[in-house]
């Protein structure tokens, strides 16, 4: 399972239900995208060590950007950015999901909601 950043962030702030759901999972991963914003809301070297042991501890797996990633999220854009707002790293976390067969987890379901091949579980904190 793909969990997106804002379930991160939710865990964060104490939500023991976006905790049950990251515990529940057996195998969890991140997009690279996501990854990069966990750590660009770092305000220090020292929460970067934080997140990342965060993520070692729970063996979360970051997901890399690759050719067909890249190009599944741009389809995405062209598609989906007028209609239902959808942003440049939304795209790239639905397409590292869908390019890796794996359920995406995320609370926003405004932007992921309209992708037909994308399985969202969308979480309501």
């Amino acid at each position: 399972m793909i969990f997106d950043t804002d379930i991160f962030i939710w865990v964060q702030r104490g939500n023991n239900k976006a905790a049950k759901i990251m515990d529940a999972s057996d195998h969890r991963f991140l997009s690279v995208f996501t990854y990069m914003e966990l750590l660009q809301c770092a305000k220090n070297k020292t929460q970067h060590k934080v997140i990342k042991g965060f993520l070692s501890g729970l063996n979360f797996m970051v997901l890399p950007f690759t050719e067909n990633i890249g190009h599944r999220a741009s389809i995405y854009i062209e598609e989906y950015s007028l209609s239902s707002d959808l942003r440049a790293g939304d795209a790239v976390v639905a397409a590292t999901a869908v390019e890796n067969n794996m359920p995406l987890v995320s609370s926003n379901s405004k932007h992921f909601s309209p992708i037909k091949d994308l399985r969202l579980k969308v979480f309501k904190p």
